[in-house]
């Protein structure tokens, strides 16, 4: 724990804010967006925001895979093991986020449907060879990060010839999505946050390099920054920002290079090559539709991709009516925004998926107490 706690030295973590102050300008605002909800965390669990000052604002992005789900992707994995009587795979998140109808795949579960629990693809792939009388199904969900394992178990299921175990693919891609919140942003608009920077994910870095960002940057002439989820990862990160704003430098640069490189994990990205590739279009709670932005099951696996191998209905399914998910995940509302936060929708009864996730801005908001200082009028609140 040695090594964590170099991260988390509160002397360091004082004399980062001190350059941040000296270095800040005072006459304007920095609105830095943390596209990764471990780095929302981060920020509330450690107190950051009140490390900072007045004029650096941290927005809430759509780094999250559970939050970011539709909710029609998940009726179709509820009609899976409804309609279709497979066992269905998933990690825990998404046991409890809602879907049409005050659904969710917990609730299914009460009600009779085999929905299992699984920490890993090779769980899902266990249980396809000991029930081989019963469909097993993976519900893939994730960024980057997660997309090789997926990758490995359809190799595996292959060349075990496991044909009663298939993949519902909805791996999806970070770059697409930042290029697609800056292709809305409009500064003009009331309702938009203009953006200078972004603190870049790290897990999904350590995949996929620094170098799939920089035609974004190129492009947007906004700065990103790969940070690590521990406090100084972010605070030395956020400097790093506010140097090349100050600057008018707009670059991709790395504060995380103990774990990520410019290139990434090769092998990981040629596994992802072999068995993936891009869809045409893929829609995002909170983003809509976006080109090129997700990721689908090539030919040579398509009989062990459920979507070829279940006929799907196509579900219409929209959020709980006064649920601001939508705008929270594009940076354009605070938690605290919303009419249901904390009232008809908390941890035990979420309403949208940025309650339910750990990595929600919601569940962050609530678990490390923002939304009391906000209550409270606090100048710092995030």
């Amino acid at each position: 724990m040695k090594y964590v706690n170099e991260f988390r030295q509160k002397e360091l973590a004082h004399k980062i804010a001190e350059n941040i102050k000296a270095e800040v300008q005072p006459d304007r605002d920095y609105h830095i967006m943390e596209f990764c909800g471990g780095h929302t965390h981060a920020i509330f669990r450690y107190g950051v925001q009140d490390l900072m000052p007045k004029n650096v604002h941290y927005v809430h992005g759509p780094g999250c895979p559970v939050c970011v789900l539709p909710i029609p992707r998940i009726d179709n994995a509820i009609e899976l093991c409804e309609r279709h009587n497979v066992i269905l795979c998933t990690y825990g998140d998404m046991m409890r986020v809602p879907a049409s109808q005050k659904k969710s795949l917990i609730k299914a579960k009460a009600a009779g449907a085999d929905v299992r629990m699984v920490y890993s693809t090779q769980n899902a792939l266990e249980l396809a060879r000991q029930n081989p009388e019963r469909d097993v199904v993976f519900f893939a969900i994730g960024f980057e990060t997660t997309t090789p394992p997926t990758a490995i178990a359809l190799q595996q299921a292959r060349k075990e010839r496991l044909m009663n175990f298939s993949v519902f693919c909805n791996h999806v891609l970070t770059p697409s999505a930042i290029g697609h919140i800056l292709d809305s942003e409009d500064p003009q608009a009331d309702a938009q946050v203009a953006l200078d920077g972004f603190l870049g994910p790290s897990h999904v870095s350590s995949v996929i390099g620094t170098k799939p960002y920089e035609p974004a940057v190129e492009k947007y002439k906004k700065p990103v920054v790969i940070a690590g989820f521990e406090p100084l990862d972010v605070m030395q990160a956020s400097l790093m920002l506010i140097r090349q704003i100050n600057e008018g430098r707009c670059e991709v640069e790395n504060e995380y290079h103990r774990v990520v490189t410019r290139d990434g994990n090769l092998k990981a990205q040629q596994l992802v090559a072999e068995v993936f590739e891009l869809r045409d279009t893929f829609e995002w709670r909170g983003l809509g539709w976006m080109e090129k932005s997700a990721l689908q099951i090539r030919a040579p696996f398509a009989q062990w991709d459920a979507e070829k191998r279940f006929e799907l209905s196509k579900s219409t399914g929209r959020d709980v009516k006064g649920c601001a998910c939508p705008d929270i995940l594009r940076g354009m509302k605070k938690p605290t925004d919303c009419k249901l936060f904390g009232t008809i929708c908390t941890p035990e009864d979420p309403q949208g998926a940025c309650m339910v996730s750990s990595e929600g801005s919601c569940a962050a908001y609530w678990s490390y107490g923002r939304f009391r200082m906000d209550n409270k009028g606090s100048e710092n609140a995030a």
